[in-house]
């Protein structure tokens, strides 16, 4: 049986801010039959992550930028591979059926051919909705449990700073902080989100970084004893404000540089005499350096949400048409929480 599978993609590599007219709806004859003796599985997309890190795949590459796999260039016309979940609708693997769950790498598009090899594994929902595989049960929860406590290394009692605090991995790192035992404050882009982090998320405070002139005396007035540790989702002059403020042995986790994706003039430029005489430990990471602790994050996960001591905070944008705004959006501040778009109904 050939349907057609319609998709997104680029027209083009791109610099900046992306836009509407960087994207284009394409469709392709896909045959959801699979071949006797393939170890094919087709899926129907139901859910997909937007992600920030997607443009820098959108970007330029050299030839050997290109040959890093996680963040391999997407040629333009090309399907983009992103962190998903959908529904087996043919099979030549044995180990899955018809009408199977699956998550992991699959298409902004309505279906995907998921090769032997790829990134994809059977779900189990747990009784939790599907969309929240695709964030706080996903590469977003474990990126905030990985970079948290196997990166920053947290104290009961002590200070913590979260940039982006009411974005996808953001909100999940505070609320992590609170539980634990940690003094946490916040930044967002709007009062609503501020309030959203005092008044649900349980953050001891919050402050909208866009009414703020000089971030360092912002960040000093919220942290006069200063901060242990930084958890950065933004870069450039956050990250200098930051470091400014920690105090000696403090330590950075660097998620994500958001505000440096579109504008490479943004480049934070910390005082590394800071660095070196308050000994402060700046580290980047990936989910999928976290893989070891996904056990404990997950049951730690489920229970807290089970409780409702932890909170899923998603944005959910509705068909395939919306990818494109979906993600335009990210780098505006219109989300809160976890961006997923739900592709078609289960």
């Amino acid at each position: 049986m050939v349907v057609a599978n319609r998709y997104i993609t680029i027209k083009t590599q791109m610099d900046g801010e992306p836009k509407e007219s960087d994207f284009e709806l394409r469709t392709l004859a896909l045959d959801i039959s699979v071949d006797p003796g393939s170890n094919d599985i087709i899926v129907k997309n139901l859910y997909v992550s937007i992600d920030p890190y997607q443009l820098n795949r959108m970007k330029s590459f050299s030839s050997s930028q290109k040959a890093i796999g996680f963040a391999a260039a997407i040629t333009p016309g090309e399907t983009i591979d992103a962190y998903g979940v959908a529904k087996v609708v043919a099979s030549g693997n044995p180990e899955f059926e018809k009408d199977d769950l699956v998550v992991g790498l699959i298409t902004w598009g309505e279906y995907s051919v998921l090769k032997e090899g790829s990134m994809f594994r059977k779900l189990d929902p747990l009784g939790f909705p599907l969309s929240y595989q695709v964030g706080i049960l996903g590469f977003s929860g474990l990126t905030a449990y990985g970079g948290f406590f196997e990166v920053c290394k947290p104290k009961k009692g002590e200070k913590v700073f979260v940039s982006a605090a009411s974005g996808s991995v953001g909100n999940l790192v505070g609320q992590y902080a609170k539980l634990f035992g940690c003094y946490v404050v916040g930044c967002a882009g709007t009062k609503e989100k501020v309030a959203l982090l005092k008044e649900k998320l349980g953050f001891d405070d919050a402050f909208n970084y866009k009414e703020e002139s000089d971030l360092k005396s912002t960040l000093k007035k919220y942290f006069p004893d200063g901060i242990d540790i930084y958890f950065d989702n933004v870069g450039a002059e956050m990250l200098e404000a930051a470091v400014s403020n920690m105090n000696t042995f403090g330590r950075v986790a660097v998620c994500g540089v958001i505000s440096e994706y579109t504008d490479a003039g943004k480049r934070a430029a910390p005082d590394m005499l800071d660095v070196i005489y308050k000994r402060i430990k700046i580290q980047g990471f990936l989910a999928a350096d976290q893989m070891l602790v996904y056990s404990d994050f997950l049951s730690t996960t489920t229970d807290h949400l089970r409780t409702g001591k932890l909170h899923a905070i998603e944005d959910i944008s509705h068909g395939l048409e919306s990818v494109p705004s979906a993600f335009i959006g990210l780098f505006c501040g219109h989300n809160t929480g976890k961006k997923i778009v739900k592709i078609a109904d289960e």
